[in-house]
């Protein structure tokens, strides 16, 4: 089972994310500021102590807005789903609908607290896969007692196996063949796949590269040019085109300045 940390999203400046695809179930918790969602004929706001759940398979236009404070902060932590499987497995689990959409409540200090633990810990000791797990599991059962419960993936596509993948080695220079021999099938087979996914290698390659660029870039204290390198692009000014026409907005606006106390942050409430 691959298991998440949850990760801080900061923003010091308000920006609107285009078309942002949810690719698993997660919870956001804004610490501090403002977030929008919105797509067509819905709008939903998460301020300070809310936070905003959403399932995979949505897209959302998504604003992250300071709204006069130094920053915008929030928690945001993805969950697996063998473990949402496991947890829809027990007894009276099933007595609470499913969520298909988004929807935002109230983060009590219960549910913040939990949330906090699942951060990576910024001491050298590392958090055991055990653990990390047990406190995720911890999350989705104070979010059931909410009302909350996600569905789930059973079957993956095989674009989100090809997304898995590449998503491993974002730089690497993918192609059919190299695919095609790491899922022990033929080329030919392989496109056929995707092309039943409505999909292209490439087109799926660069979606990748561009989530997990964003990702870095909202959570990580490296360089827009450390991104680019990472996530496959040798030219700063290529990756900075690309993002730009992919979110509709420059990386250097989305970059987050994590100070080095960016453990405070869960404690602003």
């Amino acid at each position: 089972m691959e298991l998440f940390h949850s990760a801080r999203v900061v923003a010091t400046s308000t920006y609107t994310l285009k078309t942002l695809s949810v690719r698993t179930d997660l919870l956001v918790v804004v610490c501090r500021g403002l977030k929008h969602l919105h797509i067509p004929g819905t709008t939903l706001y998460a301020g300070t102590g809310q936070g905003v759940v959403l399932a995979q398979g949505t897209q959302w236009d998504v604003t992250n807005d300071p709204q006069g404070s130094p920053e915008y902060q929030a928690i945001a932590l993805a969950f697996p789903d063998a473990l949402l499987q496991e947890l829809n497995a027990l007894e009276g689990s099933t007595s609470i609908p499913v969520m298909h959409s988004a929807h935002v409540l109230t983060v009590d200090e219960e549910l913040l607290s939990a949330m906090q633990r699942t951060l990576p810990p910024v001491s050298a000791r590392p958090m055991g896969d055990s653990l990390l797990r047990h406190r995720t599991m911890e999350v989705l059962l104070l979010l059931a007692q909410r009302g909350v419960r996600f569905a789930g993936q059973y079957e993956v596509s095989w674009a989100d196996k090809v997304r898995r993948l590449v998503a491993q080695r974002p730089h690497a220079d993918w192609d059919v063949p190299t695919l095609a021999t790491a899922f022990h099938i033929s080329e030919s087979t392989l496109r056929r796949r995707l092309n039943g996914s409505g999909t292209t290698l490439a087109a799926l390659v660069k979606e990748v590269r561009l989530e997990l660029a964003l990702n870095m870039l909202q959570t990580t204290r490296l360089s827009i040019g450390e991104v680019a390198q990472l996530c496959g692009w040798q030219s700063h000014s290529r990756f900075s085109a690309a993002f730009l026409e992919r979110w509709g907005v420059p990386p250097s606006v989305v970059r987050a300045r994590l100070k080095d106390d960016a453990q405070k942050l869960t404690e602003s409430g």
